[in-house]
């Protein structure tokens, strides 16, 4: 082997190349590696790329930096698959150019060296189009011309030759570095969108009634006008009538009782069925289509897991645990019991024909129209059947979005994301305090996490009401909305709980809500508008024109001297769009301090000179000391977003 050049360390790179890295266009992949030799001959690195429809691979030079560490960027332009890899080598045309140069400050006779560079040439033009080719070959001739010798070391050290040498690498003997690098370039709505979740039997226009789809509809200007454009339901298939529970998840249902939409599939259909209650399977594509005229896509609960009288059970058997009494082994987490739910078994004997039957379900609901899924409880199922199946969808369906519902432990969480999900739930909901959240935001945004794990922000779901929203009143409500629309480009809300300020829990000590919706229909008045509803709609107005709100990756936090107020700074990064958000996270007191203008951060040499609007009351604040005075008032509004202008 005569190639001399050590790749390693190679940034973004998951898990030797298991799994791919994620993007959407427009977006950059920042690439490194720890790139040396022996000796001290110079090298040169190039990280190649291409789009995986494409023949050609494109080439960015890369720069050198201290501790033999090396970078380059391409910008992803088109959705699909991009490769890419890196190559190193021993340049001995530069070592060349560089000695020479060395040579002739020191007055040193340089006839040897000229010939050496002339065979040098040659070599590279063996690898160039035959236009260049023949320039080379012509250069190098001038350099053999004995003749002619100052005018040959004149030109070699001049200006135009040091360009040719940077531009015309002379590889040889090289070090290939390719691990069968991916990225995934997605829908730009994986990295940008806004998630409103409702229970459509809860949307009838009269009390008692139970919704429909016919009744969302009537929702949809609604939910256009506060901002969002994913709208999302629980499970709207068959819901189980064996072990259906009751209100406030009692194990005996009432004949009113609707049931939980998880518990899925009765004598009325499976996971490719529609529950009769809420409409036919063409009402459901007309509620898409009047949804997507409004630019609101519907996002569609996968929730691989039925009920004690699905159908599968009686056609497949197989697919499920039997325990020795003869029963089928319903969910359980001890000391939780879920008798209306039974697992999937994908350990099955015959697991190939459950794996294909579930990719049946998803590639169905595409068929229809979805294009959106959030997968209920995806960490209870093997990785491996999702990596499997997220591929296979994404080639017939390349645009179909998967959130990932587990909030479990970081590195499953992390092997989801791996495996495909282009969204994931977080520990957002459990991060209270500035230094919890600061933290956090550093270990999404800053390491290798970056790369494949994109949040969504959630103050609330069905399943959780956080401690601090308990009994809390809206200032509480309204600071957590700030913190999830702003510091992450995905956000969502349990909506009707959320905007009126549902904050009663259960008298069992956990997170849950007081009288569920998940076991039971309930009536809002969809024609109010509370204090949330109104910030709602301005937050989701000012992400839209904002761009630098439209990412999670750009967030920088700044110093202040108070460890209530939280700042952090928001760009694009040519600067042409700057948010500095400043959040007080005591929702029962005024908080005052200084907050420190980032100046390098903001491209600010000398004395500072801002003016700030802040977004929320328009009011206008003039800046021109490093460190300046903010006061947040929670009962006014808990924090500043605000427009920089230098």
């Amino acid at each position: 082997m005569k190639n001399r050049v050590i790749i390693e360390h190679v940034r973004p790179e998951i898990d030797n190349g298991q799994f791919f890295i994620k993007r959407i266009p427009g977006e950059w992949v920042e690439v490194s590696a720890d790139i040396f030799g022996d000796g001290h001959d110079h090298i040169r690195a190039s990280l190649l790329f291409k789009h995986d429809k494409e023949k050609n691979w494109q080439e960015v030079f890369m720069e050198d930096h201290p501790n033999d560490v090396w970078t380059a960027k391409f910008q992803v332009e088109k959705k699909g698959f991009y490769s890419y890899r890196l190559i190193a080598w021993v340049d001995h045309l530069l070592n060349w150019h560089e000695g020479f140069k060395k040579k002739y400050a020191a007055d040193q006779d340089l006839n040897v060296e000229l010939q050496i560079g002339a065979k040098l040439l040659l070599q590279l033009a063996e690898s160039q189009n035959k236009t260049q080719a023949a320039k080379l070959q012509k250069l190098a001739q001038e350099l053999r011309n004995e003749g002619n010798y100052d005018a040959a070391v004149e030109k070699v050290v001049g200006k135009e030759f040091g360009e040719l040498v940077q531009e015309y690498p002379l590889k040889q003997n090289l070090t290939t570095y390719d691990k069968d690098l991916k990225v995934r370039v997605g829908w730009e709505k994986e990295l940008f969108s806004t998630w409103y979740e409702v229970f459509p039997r809860s949307t009838a226009e009269n009390p008692g009634q139970h919704g429909t789809f016919r009744d969302c509809e009537r929702l949809l200007p609604r939910v256009a006008e506060l901002g969002f454009d994913v709208l999302y339901f629980p499970p709207i298939h068959p819901i189980g009538k064996k072990n259906r529970k009751g209100k406030n998840n009692s194990v005996i249902a009432e004949a009113v009782d609707p049931g939980s939409p998880w518990a899925i599939g009765s004598d009325e259909g499976g996971h490719k069925d529609i529950n009769p209650a809420l409409g036919t399977l063409d009402d459901y594509k007309r509620l898409l289509k009047k949804a997507k005229d409004l630019n609101i896509d519907l996002a569609f609960d996968l929730a691989f897991q039925c009920a004690p009288d699905h159908p599968y059970i009686k056609e497949h058997p197989e697919w499920f645990l039997w325990r020795p009494d003869g029963s089928i082994a319903y969910a359980e987490n001890p000391p939780k019991k879920y008798q209306d739910i039974v697992p999937l078994n994908f350990e099955s004997d015959d697991w190939e024909n459950l794996w294909n039957e579930l990719k049946s379900v998803i590639l169905y609901w595409c068929e229809v129209g979805v294009r959106i899924f959030r997968v209920d409880n995806p960490h209870t199922k093997p990785f491996r059947f999702w990596e499997w199946a997220i591929a296979e969808v994404q080639k017939k369906y390349p645009d179909t979005i998967f959130l990932a519902e587990a909030f479990t432990r970081p590195k499953v969480m992390a092997q989801l994301a791996k495996a495909g999900y282009s969204q994931s739930y977080s520990y957002f909901t459990w991060r209270t305090t500035k230094k919890e959240m600061e933290e956090y935001l550093t270990e999404l945004t800053q390491t290798e996490s970056r790369e494949y794990f994109r949040p969504n922000f959630w103050p609330n779901t069905p399943d959780i009401l956080p401690y601090e929203l308990m009994h809390a009143g809206p200032n509480n409500f309204i600071k957590r909305l700030i913190l999830a629309a702003t510091l992450s480009s995905n956000y969502g809300m349990y909506a009707p709980a959320y905007e009126f300020m549902e904050n009663t829990p259960t008298d069992n000590g956990k997170e849950e809500y007081h009288n569920s919706e998940k076991y039971e229909t309930r009536y809002y008045d969809w024609s109010y508008k509370s204090r949330i509803s109104e910030i709602t709609a301005l937050l989701n107005r000012l992400r839209k024109e904002n761009p630098a709100l439209q990412t999670t990756w750009n967030i920088h936090f700044t110093r202040t001297d108070n460890d209530q107020l939280m700042s952090y700074v928001k760009k694009t990064e040519d600067n042409s769009n700057i948010i500095w958000c400043i959040v007080n996270f005591d929702a029962n007191n005024i908080q005052s301090g200084y907050c420190e203008v980032p100046k390098a951060l903001l491209g600010i040499e000398r004395s500072v000179n801002l003016k700030v609007t802040d977004l929320l009351t328009g009011e206008v604040y003039h800046w021109f000391n490093d460190w300046n005075y903010v006061s947040l008032n929670p009962n006014k509004l808990p924090a500043h977003i605000l427009l920089v202008e230098k």
